[in-house]
């Protein structure tokens, strides 16, 4: 098994695998983990095998397990669940001054960096792989992007044999790693190709993290900016590539910066995982500090005040400086997440225990049966749709997927939630349109299926 397999689904700034066979600081039992999760292909069947193999794990070696349970927890919709399984808070902690309003104004995300994009050839936007959260920037950046001429889309996560991709116009279970199997990865794709985006797939194998980075800096540059003197380049990628200077990878060099000496073109690179929802998190963290001060509903950065240039809503920012970022030597902005808001109803009881596959198992704090964010409407785009275990007949766990009626259903859905438990709700959140939704188990077999259609109100 390659860095780049383990690296993708284990992509933390902390982390620097070896192949599994020899891996160094990774437990045997760890080893045999990813080797039998591996062929997995279905997400269900892989949390149900993770679920019982933790807990026969050593303590010590839970974490990194925990963070691929979270992972496919993640693909699998579950997004409270995700955040709650990861046992640790994994951002770096922050220890500068805080932002306070009279002095910073909080904007939107996706208008402030697309307009500090005007003048640029290469943004570069990170993601916590299991946090869809961190996604929701990207999706809202491709149209602004494109608009301002942007002709190239870097993804991680997408493998570089799925030749028929932009013809088909929409992601499938062998597009990539598992991470392109979370539907608002799905959207992703789907929406940078009708764009008319260039989707480029960069990821590389090696034996260390150094050289997984100046892989991924050689495939930009030889398949981007070489070749095609006038494209300008948006990356998505995971934690710490992004950075322009070493210290979050440790000795490596970050591929941002690696591609900057390849290309003599400074990235212009936006951090999303810091300031973002993280559980548990640690006390008067500088994260709820500003979620407190500013009180987000959507991703925002920051705009210094004493700018005269910020004062409307309509002003060009070129400037990077009058910008916020928690650490300006490795990125030159820092994107707020809002905090999670339930959107189904977090108040009914909830068992202690829930049976899977005939074990006992504890239902986690936020882990709450039926229970997603209300950020997966979009700000209105998606819609909607209540979903519940009598879809799953007597069969648990079982996942409720949508897919748009004109894809197969090797295509990435667009939107799935996994059940665990009987007598539960939730809800899909969908765009208008006609769907095919099916539930199955984790060995594949198909329990329902109809169709769907999501109108406007």
């Amino acid at each position: 098994m390659t860095v780049r397999r383990i690296a993708t689904i284990l992509c933390m700034a902390v982390f620097s695998l070896a192949p599994a066979s020899r891996a160094r600081g990774v437990d045997p039992s760890v080893q045999e983990l990813f080797k039998t999760v591996q062929p997995m292909t279905d997400d269900l069947a892989r949390y149900r095998y993770l679920t019982g193999a933790i807990r026969k794990l050593p303590t010590d070696d839970q974490m990194v397990a925990r963070q691929l349970l979270a992972t496919t927890e993640n693909e699998l919709g579950m997004y409270a669940e995700a955040l709650s399984e990861f046992p640790i808070d994994s951002r770096k902690v922050y220890t500068g001054l805080v932002p306070q309003p009279g002095e910073w104004q909080a904007v939107s995300a996706a208008e402030a960096i697309a307009r500090l994009a005007t003048d640029r050839r290469i943004v570069m936007v990170n993601e916590a792989h299991h946090d869809a959260h961190t996604r929701q920037l990207t999706l809202a950046l491709l149209p602004r992007l494109r608009a301002l001429g942007f002709t190239h889309i870097a993804l991680e996560a997408l493998g570089d044999r799925d030749s028929g991709l932009a013809a088909r116009g929409y992601p499938t279970w062998n597009s990539g790693s598992e991470y392109v199997h979370e539907p608002l990865f799905g959207e992703i794709v789907r929406k940078a190709i009708q764009l008319g985006f260039v989707v480029v797939p960069y990821d590389a194998d090696s034996d260390t993290a150094q050289g997984r980075e100046s892989g991924q800096a050689k495939n930009l540059y030889e398949r981007v900016l070489a070749g095609h003197p006038e494209a300008r380049l948006f990356v998505h990628a995971g934690y710490a590539h992004i950075d322009k200077a070493k210290g979050r990878l440790g000795d490596a060099l970050p591929m941002a910066a690696q591609l900057q000496a390849l290309s003599g073109i400074e990235p212009l690179s936006i951090d999303q995982t810091q300031f973002r929802e993280a559980n548990p998190r640690l006390p008067l963290s500088a994260y709820d500090q500003i979620i407190a001060a500013f009180q987000p509903t959507e991703p925002v950065v920051l705009i210094h005040r004493g700018d005269e240039r910020v004062r409307s809503a309509d002003a060009a920012l070129h400037d990077a400086t009058v910008i916020w970022s928690a650490d300006p030597a490795r990125y030159n902005v820092t994107v707020i997440l809002p905090s999670n808001k339930n959107a189904t109803d977090e108040g009914k009881q909830q068992p202690s225990w829930y049976t899977l596959d005939g074990q006992a198992v504890p239902v986690k704090s936020l882990a709450s049966t039926g229970v997603r964010p209300d950020w997966l409407s979009l700000h209105g785009q998606r819609f909607p749709l209540p979903i519940n275990t009598t879809l799953c007949g007597h069969t648990l766990p079982c996942v409720v997927e949508a897919y748009y009626l004109h894809e197969p259903y090797e295509a990435v859905a667009a939107d799935r939630y996994a059940f665990l438990q009987s007598n539960t709700e939730s809800t899909l959140f969908l765009f208008p349109g006609s769907y095919r939704m099916r539930a199955k188990d984790a060995d594949g077999k198909m329990l329902s299926e109809q169709t769907v259609s999501i109108r406007e109100r």
